[in-house]
């Protein structure tokens, strides 16, 4: 027994230096959540230009906008598949227990992102968002690699067009629920399919040197398919807001008779040109889609291939990445504690040091403590919303 805690902090710290991110946990996918929380902190607090253009290296700062969030939502689905059997799939015996864990781990995350949007900050909290998604995946957990992918291609490719000429033949409909699942700052089906798409490749085995390769190699050419669209749709002349036509308050008003001329009003062709072919951020089209989850893959592939001969030098990262919701709940609060209620903050000097300070922070906990604070409560509710009670 030693008299006092510095051998043990100091045995702690070597420890953790030889063994942290070793398998069986796959540290690559820890270095690439870490990139997703650093990049949505960008996004919040950085002073970067609002278009990416790829041809303009002054707007590439601009790829925070947008990209991180949906890097995220493709790394839930990977944690989804991971959590869930990885390759194999779930054994169809522990079905009602994983899915009841799923529903108690997306129940916490989603309350933890109400409570922040209380804070009322301008940050658009995605945290809710990503609860529900949790929620959405249990019907496909049985799903083969190929119908994730299938789904998701469907929901990018036709998803975007067919809600928005839904908006037009509805003339703007604004319910909560419309709002949540087609319109909103998160619609779900464009989020869906970068969880489905993420929960493909988590199926795929995280763990496989090929698998990194592909998801580098097909995330680049996608994210070029992508803004390639984009740069025809500018080409044509359309923009994101094109496929979000304002509806005329009178045509609203005047019933049937005034509603084949809103709808011819709209542009449906326009509209659906636009949703197709724009690229920018959380515009939710298809050109969107394909450029932001071909960054994720990319990102991610990247990242699986460079953590172990950086093993050393991503250490910080991958502590940050371990511990993804408290850090960006800890972003959220540090931010209202900064800016004050309602207020807004840009500077790259404060988003400079909320990094080193998050990835400090990270580091230090993680030696002393191991898991985040939130993560442990997380998984603590998964486990007793998925044990048996016993008599």
């Amino acid at each position: 027994m030693t008299s006092t805690g510095e051998p043990g902090r100091a045995d702690a710290a070597a420890s953790w230096l030889r063994t942290f991110g070793r398998p069986p946990r796959i540290m690559g996918l820890d270095v690439a959540r870490a990139v997703a929380i650093l990049g949505m902190i960008g996004a919040h607090l950085g002073d970067v230009p609002d278009a990416f253009r790829p041809d303009d290296p002054d707007s590439w700062g601009s790829v925070v906008h947008g990209h991180p969030s949906v890097l995220f939502a493709v790394l839930a689905g990977v944690s989804v598949a991971l959590m869930t059997g990885g390759p194999a799939g779930p054994a169809p015996e522990r079905l009602p227990s994983l899915r009841l864990g799923l529903v108690g781990r997306g129940a916490t995350i989603f309350t933890i992102g109400l409570l922040l949007e209380l804070l009322n900050t301008p940050i658009a909290v995605i945290l809710t968002l990503y609860g529900v998604l949790y929620v959405a995946l249990i019907s496909v957990l049985r799903w083969r690699t190929g119908s994730l992918f299938a789904a998701a291609a469907v929901l990018a490719l036709a998803g975007p067009v067919v809600t928005a000429l839904i908006g037009v033949l509805a003339l703007g409909p604004s319910g909560q629920a419309a709002g949540f699942v087609l319109y909103g700052s998160y619609p779900l089906t464009v989020w869906l399919a970068y969880a489905l798409a993420g929960m493909a490749l988590g199926r795929l085995g995280m763990d496989r040197a090929a698998t990194a390769w592909w998801m580098l190699a097909g995330g680049v050419l996608f994210a070029l398919a992508g803004h390639g669209l984009g740069a025809i749709g500018r080409m044509l002349g359309v923009a994101e807001d094109d496929a979000r036509p304002p509806v005329d308050a009178a045509f609203r008003a005047s019933g049937w008779e005034g509603w084949l001329d809103a709808v011819q009003a709209a542009d449906p062709g326009r509209v659906a040109l636009a949703a197709l072919l724009s690229v920018d951020p959380h515009s939710g089209g298809t050109a969107d889609i394909l450029a932001a989850a071909g960054i994720a893959a990319a990102v991610i592939g990247l990242c699986l291939r460079a953590a172990q001969p950086l093993r050393l030098l991503l250490l910080p990262f991958a502590a940050l990445g371990s511990m993804p919701l408290s850090a960006y709940t800890l972003h959220v609060i540090s931010y209202v504690l900064m800016a004050g209620p309602g207020g807004f903050l840009r500077d790259n000097g404060i988003w400079l040091v909320s990094a080193l300070v998050l990835l400090l922070g990270a580091t230090l906990w993680s030696i002393l403590s191991g898991r985040g604070p939130l993560e442990r409560l997380t998984a603590a509710v998964a486990r007793a919303a998925a044990s048996v009670p016993t008599r």
